[in-house]
């Protein structure tokens, strides 16, 4: 029973100091993965999607009902400003002008009797051969009749106007981009004027109309310079400029934006109208600035941290670069905000996290400008493997003392 007792004995004190040796081990087995400071270039913009439009876009319609009779226009035909593009059959409204004529005419004659009438009938007054009443009746009669051929002019009028309309001019020149109508098709008038052509001034200008939500709005000024794509070309890169930023709001759902127009050169002819743009509005631009990973802001070591007490160290400027020159847009800068990351000090094993407080400026949502604090090439921790979590200290004991 003794041998069984030791041999038992001995085997649970190798067990109890293998386990030591494995949890000492790997406490000690800690791996840091690393990010370089480098110099480099940063642009902070935002992005949104937008509908590439013409800056100048007509409508053209027809403000009388009838069949299309002629169309002198196609997609994509060039036009000129009182160039005719459509014809409405104007049987209809030829016979409405002629009878309007022979309301005139009978209206005038009436007139010419009337005014005979008039004369005689004052004349027989003055030689009061003819009562009073019977001048004053002819002298109202007078006044109907001139009455009645001011309507009969307005009436003729409007029947010319209906005519001259049957032939529908371009208001612009440029390019007709839609045709919504044919040969022999019924456009009715009645409640609304109907569109038959579509133009565009001039497709070489174009605009995007982009929404820019709330949060964002406030970084925009006019002149920004506009990055963007479209679908159609996906390797190239377009360039604008914010033109106009329109304070009529846009709610959709709660959430609340902006329009804002750009505008576009299209030389090329390549943008189309219709065409989705993915649009960047460069804010603020930075060239040859220390950057670091965003990822470096989010590391956080294992029960170290500047608020349990450790040190927080600085490294100097790297040599040559101004941290003052920050040059770009002043509008949308990032305010320059302190913060702290871990830098990987010290050679091999011996190699320990240290707490470095910096100032950062703009982002672009991957790396950050550095203005104090950092040097280039400093290795910024971003990540750890192995290790153990260590127990967190007591907050809540009032009888605990730091000594």
């Amino acid at each position: 029973m003794k041998k069984f007792f030791f041999i038992t004995l001995a085997i649970g004190l190798v067990a109890g100091g293998c386990w030591w040796w494995w949890q000492s081990s790997k406490v000690d087995d800690v791996t840091y993965q690393t990010s370089p400071v480098t110099l480099g270039d940063l642009v902070q913009s935002v992005t949104a999607t937008g509908t590439i439009n013409p800056v100048l876009n007509v409508q053209v319609g027809s403000q009388i009902s009838g069949n299309i009779q002629k169309l002198l226009a196609d997609f994509n035909s060039e036009v000129k400003a009182g160039q005719v593009v459509a014809q409405i059959d104007p049987s209809i409204y030829q016979a409405v002008v002629k009878q309007a004529e022979g309301d005139m005419a009978n209206a005038k004659a009436a007139l010419e009797l009337a005014q005979i009438n008039a004369t005689r009938t004052a004349e027989l007054r003055k030689q009061n051969v003819s009562p009073q009443a019977t001048l004053d009746a002819s002298i109202a009669a007078l006044h109907q009749a001139e009455a009645q051929v001011k309507t009969k002019e307005g009436a003729l009028a409007k029947a010319t106007t209906d005519l001259n309309h049957c032939t529908i001019y371009s208001p612009i020149d440029g390019i007709v981009i839609s045709r919504l109508v044919d040969v022999g098709q019924t456009v009715a008038a009645s409640l609304s004027a109907p569109v038959i052509f579509q133009i565009a001034n001039d497709l070489a200008k174009m605009q995007i109309n982009t929404n820019v939500a709330e949060a964002d709005i406030g970084n925009i000024v006019v002149d920004q310079d506009v990055d963007f794509t479209v679908d159609a070309y996906p390797y190239r890169t377009f360039h604008g400029k914010v033109m106009q930023i329109r304070n009529a709001p846009i709610t959709v759902q709660n959430v609340v934006t902006y329009d804002t127009v750009i505008a576009v050169k299209n030389d090329d002819l390549k943008l189309k109208p219709g065409m989705t743009a993915n649009v960047s509005i460069i804010i603020s631009k930075r060239e040859n600035v220390l950057k670091l990973s965003n990822a470096g802001f989010r590391f956080r070591p294992q029960g170290a941290t500047p608020a349990n007490g450790a040190p927080v160290a600085s490294s100097p400027a790297a040599p040559g670069i101004k941290r003052g020159d920050r040059k770009g847009p002043k509008t949308g800068d990032a305010p320059l905000v302190e913060r702290t990351i871990y830098v990987l000090r010290g050679e091999g094993a011996s190699a320990k996290p240290e707490p470095v407080k910096i100032k950062s400026g703009i982002s672009d949502g991957i790396y950050s400008e550095v203005t104090e604090g950092l040097k280039e090439n400093e290795p910024v921790i971003i990540g750890m493997t192995g290790g153990q979590t260590p127990a967190a200290p007591p907050t809540s004991n009032p009888f605990s003392r730091r000594f």
